[in-house]
């Protein structure tokens, strides 16, 4: 049945069944004429060579929403002008490529431009800043971007269910179109400026979670990164969404995943785990997810600040004179600092709440603290965001009202948009800064802050300090932010908690100068060491290292829409073609032919085992020629087969994976001459009874020359931890027994040792 996305994709691809083939100049393994068929297609599009063009300079192809560019257009001249945004991770992350890399960027323009101008606009970009726009319509725009990126899937990614349609946007299909439709636009710009064999794709964040089937669909090897911003939900809010299989599918299309945390990194690998039945590995450090023949890689590790960066902005004289100006406005207060985006998930009227806590139940501090509250301008629009807006003037107004007096007020709101200059003095300044979103992917203000508290000798200049001078810094972070696992020398708390926020402010306020001073030198070293540019040069290396088995195997491209994906076999695989099996079956004086049992003669996910009448028909047809010797080989009991295929006199069975065989229906079993002892079936009987009572959808079965335990009806997780469990338990309780413990996949086998 084809897939509904299929609809989606079809919107601007005339081709969309166009697969790329295999090439044919694979080494062939398989050598008997006829019977196995050569790799199909001609392999236009993907030749069998991992050769760099010695002509050719390595090319990183950064996609991402929006390009780092700020453009602005001169109403009076009809000019464009165009600069790079020195603030964007896009641009920063650079450092860390190679001075022999060429880096292009896709994405679009935070601004509309005119049909009849993008060709022109396009041009310049590509010109002068090696960016190539895309350029989507102000419709387009709006249902995708404002649509179902911010009112939808980032609400959801931060734990936003959409339980009422007056608190969140529920799932719209049109919505979801216009997702699919922006994804394909972007997936064109690129494949326009690709060398599909040696350049290296790195896709950015939610916006584009689609994008990598596109590619994957369009070249079967493309060399594909992608690397997620934002929270992943736990499997039990992502499975809430409605294409959940489509998004988490074209993200399995990529060869490196990429996660802050390990929480979002773990949140995935349940979601692949309980919604697609795979399984992961940790081998040498590295997480490794098998899909199709494939393997994914998982990478964990936050983003960093640009370091260079954050100096050079401490060095401008305008950094010095708003530095002393807040030196002077705040004399003889300790400043504590607070920066979000004015977004429903900062918590910024919960730490305004713990402020005023703290205010309540310590009275000294009235007079002697300051909340300086920086708001930046929302990203998105909505309800929610006016919401949070009034609550926070009004809750701002609350605490000044009742603990301020005149000359003094507890807390400052600064809701305009602020140069990076100014933001840099605030943080060099403030005593302690306070992080409480309720959920954040990573967020970067806790690390500006430790390098602006750091200072520079110009910063130290301005403001009166001696040179040498050590430097300290204290932090208040929630739990549920990104950056929290590795800042161990932060005050983490639970931003829901208002009693334990006051209580962090209050320790970290009053904190000895030299715990402050030891704090903040174990975090500057992490953030100093682990900057944007490390961060991303250790993402292109993991991108090199997951991509060099690309040759290594044949490919087919599988599935419709956005459930295509990519089977990736052996070189030595040979597919099986009737046209030539059918010629040799004739033409030969003696076949033997052998069967597995479930997966070919029954279906995999079939409840029914028993075979089929038609099944019987085929299998009795096949052995009522004399010239064939058919098999079942199975892992299954004599008894069931022997019951099953009673009707087939001539089949022969092999049952228990060959411990038992029988040529036909009146010959006798055969048991394989092994150790006759099954003493310890009594010693492992109970114990795998145990568990069984206490896994929900397990069982076990009992054979004569094994006993296996099935866990692919309980939970996932539970059924492959009480799996472990039990394999450590009975290889403790059977060492001196001639038999071993096998775990494969949703069961756990003991067999007599060979």
């Amino acid at each position: 049945m084809v897939s509904r996305s299929s609809s989606f994709l079809d919107l601007a691809s005339e081709n969309f069944m166009d697969f790329p083939q295999t090439p044919r100049n694979l080494p062939r393994v398989m050598t008997v004429r006829g019977i196995i068929s050569d790799a199909d297609g001609d392999g236009s599009n993907d030749e069998d060579s991992d050769v760099r063009s010695p002509m050719c300079r390595e090319k990183k192809i950064i996609v991402a929403n929006f390009l780092p560019i700020h453009a602005q257009k001169n109403l009076e001249t009809s000019t464009w002008c165009f600069s790079f945004d020195e603030d964007s991770l896009l641009l920063q992350m650079k450092d860390g490529f190679s001075s022999e890399t060429d880096v292009v960027y896709v994405g679009s323009l935070k601004i509309d431009v005119d049909a009849s101008e993008q060709d022109e606009v396009a041009q310049k970009l590509l010109e002068g800043f090696n960016c190539v726009p895309v350029f989507l319509s102000h419709d387009l725009q709006k249902r995708f971007y404002h649509g179902f990126c911010k009112q939808y899937l980032w609400s959801l990614f931060h734990y936003m269910l959409p339980m009422c349609p007056d608190h969140s946007n529920r799932f719209d299909p049109l919505l979801w179109q216009a997702y699919v439709s922006a994804n394909k636009i972007f997936a064109d710009k690129v494949m326009e400026v690709i060398n599909l064999e040696d350049d290296y794709v790195w896709v950015h964040d939610y916006h584009l979670m689609v994008l990598p089937t596109f590619l994957r669909k369009r070249f079967n090897r493309v060399k594909l990164g992608f690397f997620l911003h934002s929270p992943f939900p736990s499997s039990e809010i992502y499975r809430t969404l409605p294409v959940r299989d489509e998004i988490l599918k074209s993200l399995l299309n990529a060869d490196l995943i990429g996660f802050h945390t390990f929480d979002y990194a773990r949140h995935f690998l349940s979601c692949c785990s309980r919604m697609l039945g795979l399984d992961y590995e940790s081998k040498r450090g590295y997480i490794g997810l098998e899909y199709l023949g494939r393997t994914i890689y998982i990478k964990i590790l936050p983003v960093g600040v640009h370091m260079g960066r954050l100096e050079s902005a401490l060095n401008l004289p305008s950094s010095s004179i708003k530095a002393k100006e807040i030196q002077e406005q705040f004399k003889g207060k300790k400043v504590i600092l607070g920066v979000d985006d004015m977004d429903i998930f900062k918590g910024i009227s919960l730490k305004l709440l713990a402020v005023e806590q703290l205010l309540q139940h310590h009275p000294e501090l009235r007079g002697k603290i300051v909340m300086v509250q920086i708001l930046n301008p929302a990203r998105s629009t909505g309800k929610d965001i006016q919401e949070e807006k009034r609550e926070t003037y009004a809750t701002t107004r609350r605490i000044n009202e009742v603990y301020g007096f005149p000359g003094y007020e507890p807390v400052i709101l600064i809701d305009r948009p602020l140069p990076f200059y100014e933001k840099a003095a605030y943080y060099a300044l403030a005593d302690c800064c306070i992080v409480n979103a309720v959920r954040d992917g990573m967020n970067l203000i806790p690390y500006k802050y430790i390098v602006c508290r750091q200072r520079t000798p110009k910063m130290d200049e301005a403001l009166g300090i001696a040179s040498g001078s050590p430097h300290s810094s204290t932090l208040v972070i929630s739990e549920f932010i990104g950056c929290s696992p590795s800042l161990s020398g932060a005050f983490r708390v639970n931003p829901w908690n208002i009693d334990h926020v006051a209580d962090a402010l209050n320790e970290a306020l009053i904190l000895s100068d030299s715990e402050k001073q030891l704090r903040h030198e174990k975090h500057y070293r992490y953030v100093s060491s682990h900057d944007v540019a490390y961060w991303a040069r250790s993402f292109v290396q993991d991108l090199e290292r997951a991509c060099r088995g690309h040759y290594s195997k044949r490919c087919w491209g599988l599935g419709f829409g956005l459930h295509f994906r990519i089977l990736a076999l052996s070189p030595s695989f040979r597919k099986l073609s009737l046209d030539h099996i059918l010629p040799a079956y004739r033409r030969t004086s003696r076949r033997a032919i052998f069967l597995d049992y479930d997966g070919t003669v029954v279906p995999q996910g079939s409840i029914v085992k028993s075979p089929s009448p038609e099944v019987i028909s085929i299998l009795k047809n096949l052995c009522n020629d004399p010239n064939n010797t058919v098999f079942i080989v199975s892992g299954r009991g004599k008894n069931s087969l022997s019951d099953w295929f009673a009707e087939c006199t001539d089949l022969g069975i092999a049952a228990e994976h060959g411990y038992f065989i029988r040529w036909n229906s009146s010959s006798n079993w055969e048991a394989s001459p092994l150790i006759d002892d099954f003493d310890w079936k009594r010693i492992a009987e109970p114990v795998m009874q145990q568990y069984t009572e206490t896994t929900d959808g397990s069982y076990i079965e009992a054979k004569e020359s094994a006993l296996v335990w099935h866990h692919q009806d309980a939970g996932p997780d539970f059924g492959s931890c009480q799996a472990k469990e039990l394999l450590d338990h009975l290889e403790n309780v059977l060492a001196n027994d001639p038999v071993v413990v096998k775990r494969v996949n949703t069961l756990l086998k003991l067999n007599l040792r060979e």
